[in-house]
């Protein structure tokens, strides 16, 4: 254990020096280092070397590197350095939601695990895909260039309780607007004639 503290110190120190001493370095000046043994769970919890990332400062300094190609793949990534890691789902969980104004006007805001502050709109769109063996809904929302949050069960259902009926080609739909854009949660069961 205490290794595996020593390593973690190593690479917060690494990346905390990297951001400052480069802050105007351009990216073509990376060094790639690789596939580094860090993990994010479904379940938002970050993994080094198998063991779960305690401190939440230090989860939040990963967090403000991560970036993903347009492979799919995710990178902590600084002016100097490029590292590759595994992420389950998605690396963040949308833990609550805030809501203003009714209707086409209203704005939805969500927190993550992470603190970060989103505002569904254009920019960051909400979409729900499925679990393909329960057909159980799986809704995210674009925090930044790619990068998703898992919204959470109970952060759904109070989507799910604020949604309007909007009919849409031949079937009802259930979903919610924010900052203008109307997003679909679902297709209702009936169909309309």
């Amino acid at each position: 254990m205490e290794k595996l503290n020593k390593n973690l110190e190593t690479l917060e120190r690494s990346l905390k020096d990297d951001l400052v001493s480069n802050q105007s370095t351009p990216t073509s000046g990376q060094k790639f280092v690789g596939d580094i043994d860090m993990q994010i769970a479904r379940d938002g919890t970050w993994y080094f070397q198998g063991s779960p990332i305690q401190r939440k400062k230090l989860v939040k300094l990963f967090a403000s590197v991560l970036t993903r190609d347009e492979a799919g793949g995710f990178w902590l990534e600084t002016p100097a350095e490029r590292c590759r890691i595994t992420v389950d789902d998605a690396p963040f969980l949308a833990v609550e939601m805030a809501v203003e104004g009714v209707g086409v006007n209203q704005r939805l805001t969500f927190r993550t695990n992470v603190d970060d502050i989103v505002i569904a709109g254009p920019n960051n769109p909400i979409r729900v895909g499925t679990i393909k063996k329960t057909g159980e809904p799986l809704p995210y929302i674009c925090v930044r260039d790619g990068i998703e949050a898992l919204i959470t069960r109970a952060v759904f259902y109070d989507l799910v309780e604020l949604g309007i009926e909007k009919n849409k080609k031949e079937t009802a739909t259930l979903g919610v607007w924010s900052e203008g854009v109307f997003f679909c949660l679902g297709n209702l069961e009936e169909e309309l004639s």
